[in-house]
């Protein structure tokens, strides 16, 4: 009886808690918006664009915790060879020039830098789908690479053998890929595949490059969607989530459904390499760093394993770290000011440690045991 009454206790301070947190917010938001709204709203048109791209990276998170119950921390990090895969492929073999030199030369028009620039827009997406294309397909042939060397022989191993793995692997492909045979250590700028059409909504400024991360994103959700309820290999995949054992009785390949989920996760991490190169066109091999921390703190906070929470998730953790750049910033009693750039990242993980003292499962997660 007594501790019935200390967890109800603590119930209600929690969720009064949580009750004041989100009317403060609610405030906030009001005053933000009053004061300068044009400036509120930019803000959240830029938290749109990261938190889509975040989505793409949670997914994967999500799904491989799903299916293996592990934590793939490598995952920020072939992120960052699908930057990288598509940034050669444009500047190296102008990959995105490919349609429109193909239709020129079938019009018996030579392609010139000066005809390509004025090609139809058709051939300008057809151009960044295939650099897309190719990294996605890229990254897919890595992660199963990754988990058939790394993961695989762990596969019955303690699961803090399999967590320390995935941060070594993680380690060697940041390290690895900073030889100058491979990448090279230093910035690059990127080049985008297309060119960047800005509007202006009642000030706000909204461009061409957030209409295709939005529309890739809600495609590529769609059809992960599709493919995990309405296929045979996504109820193999669910089935080998479920229970392990029965799934291979069933007569279900089990490792070769690991690998394909892993495939899976890395050619949507893969996409969102492009995407996010597009957005913020500099790349290295550090990249993938703190948008793959990010993205795994909004799986998290959607719900480990739960896919629309990982969406829900990411656009969360996109608008918090939007507001706490355009809005947030914090006098020091010495004068000095940190900016809400300086801060953003301090903010993301302490939702992240707030979400596993309220509600370790996530805003979507639904409380489970553990399964083999």
């Amino acid at each position: 009886m007594k501790d019935t009454a200390i967890k109800l206790l603590l119930r209600t301070v929690i969720w009064s808690l949580i009750l004041i947190v989100v009317t403060v917010i609610i405030v906030t938001v009001a005053r933000l918006i009053q004061r300068n709204p044009v400036y509120f709203f930019q803000q959240v048109i830029n938290g749109l664009q990261l938190g889509f791209v975040y989505a793409l990276i949670a997914l994967g998170y999500t799904m491989v915790y799903g299916v293996v119950r592990l934590i793939n921390f490598a995952h920020g990090d072939v992120f960052m060879v699908g930057s990288f895969v598509s940034f050669y492929a444009i500047t190296r073999y102008q990959l995105h020039l490919w349609p429109a030199s193909i239709y020129y030369r079938i019009q018996g028009i030579i392609p010139t830098p000066e005809v390509l620039s004025q090609a139809p827009v058709w051939t300008t997406i057809l151009g960044t789908v295939l650099v897309m294309l190719l990294s996605m397909v890229t990254c897919g042939f890595l992660n199963i690479i990754i988990e058939r060397v790394a993961y695989k022989p762990l596969r019955n191993a303690p699961r803090i053998a399999a967590l320390i793995t995935a941060i070594g692997v993680s380690f060697f492909l940041e390290y690895f890929t900073a030889l100058g045979f491979v990448f090279g250590p230093d910035y690059y700028t990127y080049v985008r595949p297309m060119p960047v059409i800005a509007w202006n909504i009642g000030g706000v400024a909204v461009s061409n490059i957030l209409v295709v991360i939005i529309i890739s994103t809600i495609l590529l959700l769609v059809l992960l969607q599709y493919i995990v309820t309405r296929t045979k290999i996504g109820k193999a995949m669910r089935a080998s989530a479920f229970d392990k054992p029965t799934a291979r009785l069933m007569g279900i390949n089990v490792d070769m459904i690991i690998s394909f989920t892993f495939a899976l996760g890395a050619i949507f991490a893969g996409a969102a390499g492009v995407l996010y190169a597009i957005a913020y066109p500099q790349i290295i091999t550090f990249v993938g760093i703190r948008p793959g921390l990010k993205a795994f703190v909004a799986a998290v906070l959607g719900g480990i394993g739960n896919i629309p929470g990982a969406f829900v998730g990411s656009l969360i953790m996109g608008q918090a770290e939007a507001m706490t750049i355009g809005f947030f910033s914090v006098t020091l009693p010495g004068g000095e000011v940190l900016a809400g750039s300086t801060l953003r990242d301090a903010i993301v993980f302490a939702i992240l440690i707030l979400v596993f003292l309220t509600r370790p499962t996530g805003i979507l997660g639904r409380r489970e045991g553990e399964k083999a």
